[in-house]
Order: structure tokens, then C-alpha cells, then sequence
């Protein structure tokens, strides 16, 4: 097992370095980005890399339609080289709002594009002729540096099709809200599925779990703050899928019909304390190692401390931190 963390910047790009500065003398194996509508998640793990020598760095993941493969490759290879090869290339679809609305793009065949995409990607890291696509097409090389076949991708995951998906192409798996239940009965087989297809074993295969996480003595006020935080997820068909797969078609009942009052408090509070429970490591040290547990014992090979917004990063990252001998 591989405790790894997520270390997004904040308001400040210099505290988030002194906390992944933090993470790697703590032990930690990972440090990972999310790339949203702040500072760009590369361009961040370009600077955790001129600051650390030993934890490795990944994006959590970066959508494949806001850049080209040519550019995912050039800028992936770029990283590993500055960090000396520690680099976990994440990639994932994201969703319609964040790439039609934002970015201008479509996704039409969000497995088959995935699929063409990596494969691209990583002839383009391999030094190989990139694969004749047909969202993308390129005959861009590496020039001057590389191959680089040593360089991790992984994949975000939801859908069982993008985790066999995953388990077929792809070094690990990323996974967000995916709490232990659905790890040990979805993840985890359908993972294998890929695997087995692609002739390989499911040892040697990293799923890497989210674990929202809080060293707090007010685990109410942590809830409320990870309530508020869920909202988007929970109108988003992607993560509803999931979240009633993982048996919480009440919660999502109920979020619908607090949504359709347009009562943002009430759609808060339709993410009951079950749910908040299964999915977090929240309280103080015993709790929150506990729950990192949880999921290790779900089947996740390297589960990432995710501070909760507005409570003691420093403090949740040292209570999560992998005991050493």
C-alpha cells in the first residue's frame, strides 16, 4: 500500500508547496493535482517538482479535451524530465458543463475517445508512430528528449465500461467519491475484467482512491462543509450513476427534490451523515486512519488523504501520514 495525498493550491501557491514539501518529509508516496478553474494542474506540478526530490506527482486528473494529445504528451514529458521521472500522468473526460461550456469542445463516445486518446498519448511517450485516430489525428514526435515508456497513465473512472476501460490501457485508476462499497464491488471487478483482456494480472495495477479526510474535533462542521462542496457532484449524471450504484438512491431522491424548490440548503442537508460516514476519514487520528482503512481494505492500492476545505491540512496530513517501521 502507497498512502498518497491531494494538495490542491488554494489561495496561495506557496503554502501549497511548503504542504507537499510537508507530505514527501512525512512519507508520502503521491502528491496529486486537480485541475479545475483555478491554476492550472501542470504548470502546478512544475513547481512542486523544482521543490521536492522524492514524492511523486500526478494530476487528478486533467481533461483530455482541453488539450490536444500532441500537447498532453509534450507537456507530460516535459515534467517527468524536471522531476526526474516522477510523474503520474491522470487523465479523465470530465463532464459536458466543464468541456462544452468551458472549453468549447464535445464529448461525443466518452470510452472510445478516452481509448484513442491515451493510445496516442502513449505511442507519442514511447517514441512510436501515433495511431491514426478518429477525433484526433497527428504525426507530431518528441524531439530532443525522450522516449520517456516509463511514464505512468492513469485514468479517471466511474462507469464500470471506463474501469474495465482502464484496467485494459491504462497504469491505475483515479477515482473520486468512489467510497469503499462501491471500490470493493464495482472497481475492483470490473478493473480485473480489463486486465484479463489485456492478458494481465490485477497485481501491479494502482487504484488510487480519494479520501476526504479531516483531523477536526468538529466533525459536524466538517460535514457541512463537504455538504456544500458535494452539490455540483450530485447534479452531475456521472457521479449520480455512481452514487445510486453505491446504494444512496435516497440521498440522490432527495437532493432532487430539494433541487426542484431550488433550496440550496435543503439540498445540502439531502446528503445524509450515512453517506458523509461511508465516504470520509473524519475526527481525530484513530478516525481518520480508519477510514484511510476502509478503503485499503475495499481493494484501494494507494488511498490519498483529501483535506476538506476550511479545516487543518497540516494537521489531517500528519494524522494520515503511513506509519513507518
Amino acid at each position: 500500500m502507497a498512502v498518497g495525498c491531494f494538495i490542491s493550491t488554494g489561495r496561495s501557491i506557496d503554502d501549497a508547496v511548503a504542504r507537499v514539501r510537508l507530505a514527501e518529509s512525512l512519507g508520502y508516496d503521491t502528491a496529486y493535482v486537480t485541475h479545475i478553474n483555478g491554476r492550472d494542474a501542470l504548470t502546478v506540478l512544475t513547481i512542486y517538482a523544482c521543490n521536492t526530490e522524492r514524492i511523486r506527482l500526478g494530476t487528478g486528473v486533467v481533461p483530455i479535451y482541453t488539450r490536444t494529445p500532441a500537447t498532453m504528451a509534450q507537456e507530460a514529458a516535459t515534467i517527468d524530465e524536471i522531476s526526474g521521472g516522477r510523474l503520474n500522468l491522470g487523465l479523465g473526460v470530465s463532464h459536458r458543463p466543464v468541456v462544452e461550456g468551458w472549453h468549447g469542445q464535445r464529448i461525443d463516445k466518452p470510452v472510445s475517445e478516452m481509448r484513442e486518446y491515451t493510445s496516442i498519448v502513449r505511442a507519442i511517450l514511447h517514441g512510436q508512430t501515433p495511431p491514426e485516430g478518429a477525433k484526433w489525428r497527428t504525426s507530431f514526435a518528441l524531439g530532443g528528449i525522450g522516449p520517456f515508456p516509463d511514464l505512468p497513465i492513469y485514468m479517471a473512472g466511474l462507469s464500470q465500461n471506463m474501469l474495465r476501460l482502464a484496467g485494459e490501457i491504462a497504469d491505475g485508476v483515479i477515482l473520486w467519491l468512489c467510497n469503499p462499497g462501491y471500490i470493493r464491488d464495482v472497481v475492483v471487478p470490473a478493473v480485473r475484467e480489463g486486465r484479463q483482456k489485456a492478458g494481465r494480472p490485477l497485481e501491479g495495477f494502482d487504484i488510487v482512491a480519494a479520501v476526504p479526510s479531516a483531523r477536526t474535533d468538529d466533525v459536524d462542521a466538517a460535514y457541512a462543509t463537504q455538504r456544500r462542496d458535494l452539490i455540483p457532484y450530485f447534479g452531475l449524471p456521472f457521479y449520480r450513476a455512481m452514487i445510486e450504484r453505491s446504494g444512496f438512491e435516497a440521498d440522490i431522491a432527495a437532493f432532487d427534490a430539494a433541487a426542484a424548490s431550488g433550496d440550496g440548503a435543503a439540498m445540502a442537508g439531502a446528503i445524509s451523515d450515512g453517506f458523509l460516514e461511508t465516504l470520509t476519514a473524519v475526527g481525530d487520528e484513530q478516525a481518520v486512519r480508519a477510514g484511510v482503512q476502509r478503503y485499503v481494505d475495499a481493494g484501494a492500492t494507494s488511498p490519498c488523504i483529501g483535506p476538506i476545505a476550511r479545516t487543518d491540512v497540516e494537521a489531517t496530513l500528519r494524522a494520515g501520514a503511513p506509519v513507518t517501521a
